[in-house]
């Protein structure tokens, strides 16, 4: 194993983390300053969010049964799920087993090793990165995971996976179906219909891709049997004071944040064209907000470096699978950050 990468950005327009693009409209930043003036910073934070999780109940629209558990991000959920499978029996084949389709996002595998578990990841289709619902079927049979991962979109390839796929997967899952739609305020579609006809299933969302990537602030929907014994494994008071005053107030006022995602929707939409118009690249639909990219073959590193050496930051795939080799993939940025990568990728090519 190694360490989960963060390069260093400083200097240069950063492209590479799927962040919103966008900072806190002016107007409110000074009432939510004034918000966080209030906080009683000696005080524990309300351990139980009991307001808040009805907040964002309310906020997202999720169904009227469901209850939510909080995270610092969802890499802590995703990191509390693998615990909670920790105790499940022994099987003749092994450790417990989480399951993903791959190229996916990294931390189910890392989180997974990391926790004690064996994992499996079953590869998407080559040409198109759809699901390959019968590799999948195949898997789950013979390996019965204890918990399957399912983003909608993907990331790092940024599409939908086939519905009715997905709902063969969790009619065939012997364990926990974990639906993960971090990159929902983009997406423009929903999973959540499933959790009332699944009672195995679970809706992982986080605030990061909002434009609140740096208060680490994920949640966990489901059924409020199997949450109930998750939140045994939840640290005590692990959402911050800040942290859960900022969250209210982004619920308060989320039309201005779905509204930078509109825009974000709209820049990627006139980002595709422009790179599907520069000559040797292969590029992929995105329902996020990223794109990702293959450059002729064997260039990845040179086309990366020199982007850095422009000034612009964004993620090298080349090695994080087999079928991304000489990929790249850009976050969608302002226009004018998107204008600057399209002009230095020109140059490169």
């Amino acid at each position: 194993m190694s360490a989960y990468p963060v390069p260093s950005s400083a200097g240069l327009i950063k492209l590479d983390a799927m962040e919103n693009p966008y900072s806190m409209p002016d107007e409110l930043r000074e009432e939510w300053l004034a918000i966080l003036r209030s906080a009683d910073l000696n005080r524990y934070p309300d351990a139980a969010a009991g307001s808040l999780k009805q907040q964002i109940k309310n906020t997202l629209a999720l169904p009227p049964a469901c209850d939510v558990m909080l995270g610092n991000g969802s890499d802590e959920l995703i990191q509390l799920l693998c615990l909670a499978v920790l105790d499940a029996p022994m099987r003749t084949s092994g450790r417990p087993l989480v399951l993903a389709p791959e190229p996916g996002f990294v931390m189910y595998r890392q989180t997974a090793l990391a926790t004690g578990l064996e994992y499996s990841g079953i590869p998407l289709r080559q040409e198109n990165f759809a699901l390959d619902t019968e590799a999948m079927l195949t898997a789950i049979e013979r390996l019965q995971p204890e918990i399957i991962y399912l983003a909608y979109p993907n990331n790092p390839t940024g599409n939908f996976f086939d519905l009715q796929a997905c709902r063969r997967i969790i009619e065939h899952a012997p364990g926990l179906v974990i639906l993960d739609e971090a990159y929902h305020p983009f997406a423009e579609a929903t999973t959540a219909q499933l959790l009332t006809e699944f009672d195995h299933v679970l809706l992982l969302r986080t605030f990061s891709k909002l434009g609140l990537a740096g208060i680490r602030f994920g949640l966990l929907a489901g059924a409020p049997d199997w949450l109930q014994h998750f939140e045994k494994l939840r640290l005590p008071y692990n959402i911050n004071v800040l942290t859960q005053l900022t969250a209210e107030f982004t619920c308060r006022h989320y039309p201005v944040f779905l509204e930078q995602c509109r825009l974000i929707r709209q820049q990627r939409d006139g980002l595709l064209p422009e790179l599907r118009r520069v000559a040797g690249l292969q590029v992929y639909d995105s329902s996020a907000n990223f794109i990702l990219f293959r450059v002729p073959e064997g260039s990845s590193g040179r086309i990366f470096r020199g982007l850095v050496e422009r000034g612009i930051l964004i993620k090298n795939m080349d090695k994080a699978h087999p079928m991304l080799r000489d990929c790249l993939r850009v976050t969608v940025g302002t226009a004018e950050e998107n204008g600057e990568f399209i002009n230095a990728l020109r140059q490169l090519l």
